[in-house]
C-alpha cells in the first residue's frame, strides 16, 4: 500500500520533524504561527521552540503517517507518534497560510 500524498508545506514539515531538525521545524511556521497541543496554546517562533525542545523536536519525536486529508487550506495528518515525552495515535491539523504553517494543532487520533 503506497503512503498517502501528504501536501507542501505540511510533507517538508514531518520530515523536518522526523530528522529532528529544530532550524527547518522552526522555519515552517509563520512569524505569527501557533501550536496548540491539547488546548496549550504556543504562538510565535520563541514560545514554540520552548515547547518544543522539551515536547516535540527535543523529545526526539517522530510521526509514521497513516492518514491524509488536505480540503482547502487545511491538512490534516494521523499518524503514530513517538517520542521521549509521548506516545500515540496523534491527529495533526495544519491552517496552512501559503507555504507557512499558521497553526498546528494535536489532537489525539
Amino acid at each position: 500500500m503506497a503512503a498517502p500524498t501528504i501536501p507542501e508545506p505540511v510533507a517538508s514539515f514531518i520530515t523536518a520533524v522526523n530528522d529532528h531538525d529544530e532550524q527547518a521545524f522552526l522555519d515552517a511556521f509563520a512569524p505569527d504561527g501557533t501550536v496548540d497541543d491539547w488546548g496549550r496554546d504556543f504562538t510565535g517562533r520563541e514560545q514554540i521552540k520552548t515547547w518544543s525542545d522539551k515536547e516535540f523536536i527535543g523529545s526526539r519525536g517522530t510521526l509514521a503517517v497513516e492518514e491524509v486529508d488536505a480540503a482547502g487550506e487545511t491538512v490534516t495528518v494521523v499518524g503514530d507518534w513517538r517520542s521521549n515525552h509521548a506516545n500515540g495515535r496523534s491527529k495533526f491539523v495544519f491552517d496552512v497560510d501559503g507555504d507557512k504553517l499558521a497553526k498546528m494543532t494535536i489532537r489525539e487520533g
